[in-house]
């Protein structure tokens, strides 16, 4: 116990310092590029990693240079809690020996719903996969809000949320794991909620996920909605496709260029191409043209 409770003094002393060192960084205007981008591409396996076991999964991601992954639940690479001691050390040792960083994993955990019990649940599982992630040296896992049920009072959700947020945020300091919040969910995907939730979040290692969502661009706009948020962007963001859709993705990689973000730019796939591996490759060749910007 004395053990666990000094790696969370770590984490948690460590957090705080990153964190300060962003909150001095300048902000540069948005036709300004820092010199060279520490930002990285890597893959959600949502769609395109979903039916790829562990060794295939890391061997596409060499041969298309994409080097980070976030591992998605109940998917082909079976990487989950039933896992015994000496497989979550395979794991481990699986990404330790290849140049492709295991992110953490993708969970489908949320802490919107009325019932205690439910809630219980979710947090309870939560707790077992942050565990996970750290056995199989991962650094964190991701979370989402999900809805806002319209029998409770709106701001007693969100205290909820952010109050199970600071629970199992500050259990995974004791395993040195983030929590990253994805902007997701009916209405809670809105930047305003996701602000409000936030601004009773506590724990220094509770972390906001960029979803790119079609509502980032409400009123007033997605600068002003991306800066009402940024101070708590945390080392992922998730992307779609660069090349399908209407995103403004020149605009938004200027933003993360002009705060000198040095974080995973995760794509999380929709489209079903032919050969999955070339498409890979293609995004990661878009992702470098929209940094050199």
């Amino acid at each position: 116990m004395i053990d666990k409770e000094l790696s969370r003094r770590q984490f948690l002393k460590s957090t705080l310092i990153s964190g300060a060192g962003l909150a001095v960084l300048p902000v540069l205007p948005l036709d300004a590029s820092p010199k060279e981008s520490k930002m990285r591409f890597g893959l959600v396996t949502y769609e395109w990693g979903k039916d790829w076991d562990l060794p295939t999964l890391i061997a596409n991601c060499e041969k298309t240079g994409v080097l980070g992954v976030e591992l998605r639940t109940q998917h082909a690479h079976a990487v989950e809690t039933n896992l015994s001691k000496s497989q979550r050390e395979e794991v481990k040792k699986r990404f330790a020996d290849s140049p492709v960083t295991c992110l953490g994993y993708g969970s489908n955990y949320e802490y919107h719903s009325p019932d205690p019990e439910k809630l219980k649940q979710n947090i309870e599982g939560t707790k077992a996969y942050i565990e996970l992630c750290h056995d199989i040296g991962a650094t964190g896992i991701k979370v989402k809000p999900n809805f806002l049920p319209p029998e409770v009072p709106k701001e007693k959700t969100i205290a909820q949320i952010a109050a199970s947020f600071n629970e199992v945020g500050k259990y995974a300091q004791d395993y040195g794991q983030l929590i990253r919040v994805e902007v997701h969910g009916q209405y809670t995907q809105e930047l305003p909620v996701m602000k409000a939730i936030f601004d009773h979040v506590t724990e220094p290692n509770v972390k906001i996920c960029w979803n790119c969502n079609e509502e980032d661009l409400l009123p007033p706009g997605l600068e002003a909605n991306f800066n009402s948020v940024k101070k708590w962007f945390g080392d992922t963001v998730h992307v779609r496709e660069f090349n399908v859709g209407n995103y403004p993705y020149p605009e938004l990689f200027r933003l993360f260029l002009g705060m000198n973000y040095e974080g995973w730019i995760l794509l999380e796939a929709r489209t079903k191409p032919a050969d999955r591996v070339a498409a890979l490759a293609e995004q990661l060749a878009l992702f470098q043209e929209l940094v050199d910007q």
